[in-house]
């Protein structure tokens, strides 16, 4: 029997999120296997597999914070606003010698907060039905709107000084939508001299870190979290007797009892998920029922 739950794998670099998917359908034979929140090839790090009807809780999943580690160059940019991409600036030592750390953090200040941001253009997000990477490969003009998002911290862990470049070394929190990226290309707007990213690790989404996550190779039936234990660690809990949970699984309504409005986790006694919640006029409002 395919089992049901969520996968924290530590994607390697030199693939695509959808060769994690792929290979996880694969190692469990199964179809119904996707993904929450994509990590680019060049990128590592935690992501989110769901297998069977856990692949409805990714999109909730995915919108809790993340935790990245990255190293910026400071000093040129790129078209994908990473090294994976044709340059597009280069500044020569003069301009470099006149950026210091202080300089630096107080670019890096300005970034931090709720911030309005445009997306890389390098990024999932569909123009015209299209992704905007697909549309920047094919050699196309692709242009955002600036969205609002979440930098809770933005931390320098490293400074490295060139006569050509500046590398840092960062730890970001942010909310989701957030492009460490972008964060690169603007610092290095704003000191003059561009930026991009050099490497991207994400050490965690919401409540799954990296320490817990599996190397793709090692992914097998006991990897997977069963969707109850998900639940109880990524949303708060509430536990029905049998007689509302009947009504849960039939889509009927229950008077709301916990504090706050959700998305809460509504499971059995036993830990099994029924459904994800939130409060609505006085009552209970399905997000998603699972049973």
């Amino acid at each position: 029997m395919t089992p049901v739950g969520v996968i924290v794998v530590d994607k390697p670099s030199g693939i695509t999120s959808h060769d994690v998917v792929a290979r996880t359908r694969k190692a469990l034979q199964t179809r119904k296997v996707g993904h929450g929140g994509t990590l680019d090839p060049m990128a590592t790090g935690v992501l989110l597999i769901g297998v069977d009807r856990a692949t409805r809780l990714l999109g909730f999943l995915a919108k809790e914070d993340k935790v990245y580690e990255a190293t910026i160059r400071l000093g040129s940019s790129t078209i994908t606003d990473d090294s994976q991409g044709e340059t597009l600036t280069t500044v020569g030592a003069d301009l470099i010698a006149a950026v210091d750390e202080a300089a630096i953090r107080a670019g890096i200040a300005k970034l931090t907060g709720r911030i309005s941001q445009v997306p890389s253009a390098i990024s999932a997000i569909k123009v015209d039905g299209r992704r905007a990477h697909a549309l920047v490969r094919a050699g196309e003009s692709v242009e955002l709107s600036a969205r609002a998002v979440n930098v809770e911290r933005f931390d320098v862990h490293r400074f490295a000084f060139d006569s050509s470049w500046i590398d840092i070394d960062v730890e970001v929190t942010c909310s989701t939508g957030t492009y460490i990226r972008a964060l690169a290309r603007d610092l290095g707007a704003g000191l003059g001299i561009g930026g991009h990213l050099t490497a991207l690790r994400r050490t965690r989404v919401g409540p799954f870190t990296g320490a817990e996550a599996i190397e793709i190779d090692n992914v097998g039936v006991d990897s997977v979290v069963a969707m109850g234990e998900v639940a109880r660690r990524a949303f708060q809990t509430w536990v029905v007797d049998e007689v509302a949970a009947d009504a849960v699984a039939h889509g009927r309504r229950i008077e709301w009892v916990p504090t706050g409005t959700g998305p809460i986790a509504i499971t059995t006694a036993a830990g099994d998920l029924l459904a994800l919640a939130e409060r609505k006029d006085g009552v209970t409002s399905y997000l998603a029922v699972f049973v």
